[in-house]
């Protein structure tokens, strides 16, 4: 029998929660999981491929033609940082149905509109579609603004007809692991010589930080932001409400307005008696969800990582002049054609412009479901949460081609923004999971000791990281 916390009953789960801004959630049981392991996989991969962009394909490289090896370690620390921040995150949503978004909501209503306007302005520069551009010119020339504004304008309408968003992003983003994995393994024998590989001990045996030659800012952001960062990581709730995961089952999902069929999504969620049955329930969803993130999300990104800067390592390392942006990209293919014969190259800028492509259609996705959640759940509470997301995802759209029509090259202020905002971001929610997941929830489902330690750790990286991007971004804008 489920008690209802009224006076003269028994105190019930939902009384833990605050109830000034948003409904108290109802009583249900914790669903059954599934019988097995793959039924569950998806969203960690979702989000491997999703961070699977610059840091991966452009940053750590550059990092290891410069300096080695010595610096992969650091994508190890961020990676496993992460893991345990998009836990916390899934740990709320698993319990609840509801967004960490609308969790933070409950304290104080506009922290969710705080963080989905935040992660709208990161992404205003639509960088990874003009990267996709990019290297598609290397393949078949042609000018970058034109390709990159038919991009944003296939992301807008692939989005809008997908009748479950969820599973049509899940497809695409497991394509694009799959591809890169095949990058690693022809890789691994064609384009990686004996001698780079007997060099990878080096990433244990001569671990460092190379600041003096890069800077801390550049190092600290790669350790940071290895895999995701930002919106992103508060994505992680709705990606596993689509897939069904816990109490996330009891929430519709996102459906095209075109091709899907229109549902009334709640605007708060469920929360379960911890009765010995639910519990047990819990436990099993609890053990898939971690090992999901932890093979799919920190285990490819890692791969990723270590494979894409062992092969800038083998082919450009110590080469001067190299940049530290896309253009870094044609300098190595250019060099894995000629060490090769002529077609490792070209097939690594294919998997490269597709895997910046698939990031750039996540980036837009998850941009727009953050900023849906929260506006269905605290503002337009009657309105179609599924409209409003394709509202926005089509002001993305819109927003990204004005700026590329523009002729803005990558404007500093919109930089700023988008180094700023992530770290920012991250500081401060990884202080507001501490809050909810530790009084909000069943005490019998709350984070332990090394849980909160651990997203104690994430509070100071991340604070220092923000202070220390945002004084180096104002010394120069200012040129000091």
């Amino acid at each position: 029998m489920v008690s209802t916390g009224k006076p003269g009953g028994t105190s019930s789960v939902v009384d833990l929660f605050p109830t000034k801004y948003l409904a108290a959630p109802k009583v249900r049981d914790m669903p059954e999981p599934p019988a097995n392991f793959r039924k569950v996989i998806g969203p960690g991969i979702i989000a491997a491929g999703v961070g699977m962009a610059s840091g991966e394909f452009i940053l750590y490289p550059y990092i290891a033609s410069q300096v080695g090896l010595v610096f992969i370690w650091a994508a190890l620390v961020g990676l496993a940082t992460q893991y345990f921040l998009n836990m916390e995150i899934e740990r709320y949503t698993l319990a609840t149905g509801e967004t960490a978004l609308t969790g933070f909501s409950r304290y104080w209503r506009h922290w969710g509109l705080v963080f989905a306007v935040m992660a709208y302005f990161a992404n205003i520069w639509p960088g990874w579609a003009t990267s996709s551009a990019t290297l598609i010119t290397y393949l078949v020339g042609g000018s970058v603004a034109p390709i990159a504004i038919g991009i944003l304008l296939v992301i807008g309408i692939s989005l809008t007809m997908a009748p479950v968003v969820y599973q049509a992003l899940e497809k695409t983003e497991m394509v694009k692991v799959a591809a890169v994995l095949l990058l690693i393994a022809i890789g691994a024998v064609a384009a990686i010589g004996a001698t780079a590989w007997s060099d990878t001990p080096q990433i244990i045996t001569k671990a460092g930080l190379p600041y003096e030659e890069l800077g801390f800012a550049l190092l600290l952001g790669a350790l940071a932001f290895a895999g995701a960062g930002g919106g992103q990581n508060l994505c992680q709730s709705n990606w596993i409400r689509d897939k069904r995961f816990g109490m996330g089952a009891y929430v519709p999902r996102i459906v095209s307005p075109v091709t899907g069929q229109p549902e009334a999504a709640p605007s708060t969620g469920f929360i379960f008696e911890p009765t010995q049955e639910n519990l047990g329930r819990w436990r099993r969803w609890w053990s898939f969800a971690n090992r999901e993130q932890l093979i799919t999300f920190v285990l490819i990104s890692f791969l990723t990582i270590l494979f894409t800067s062992l092969l800038a390592y083998a082919t450009v390392f110590g080469k001067e002049g190299l940049e530290s942006n896309i253009s870094f990209l044609k300098v190595e293919g250019d060099a894995l054609n000629a060490a090769v014969g002529g077609w490792f190259g070209t097939f690594f800028w294919i998997i490269g412009a597709f895997s910046l492509f698939a990031a750039a259609l996540g980036i837009v996705d998850y941009t727009s479901r953050l900023g849906a959640d929260v506006l269905k759940t605290a503002y337009m509470k009657n309105a179609n949460e599924s409209k409003i997301y394709f509202g926005l995802v089509w002001g993305l759209v819109v927003i990204g081609i004005i700026v590329i029509l523009s002729g803005l090259s990558q404007p500093l202020v919109l930089l700023v923004i988008s180094a700023v905002t992530g770290g920012l971001m991250m500081f401060i929610y990884s202080a507001l999971l501490i809050l909810v997941n530790r009084r909000v929830l069943p005490k019998e489902i709350r984070p332990g000791t090394g849980r909160v330690a651990a997203l104690v750790w994430a509070f100071l990286l991340f604070g220092f990281l923000s202070v220390l991007t945002f004084n180096q971004q104002l010394r120069n804008l200012f040129g000091g």
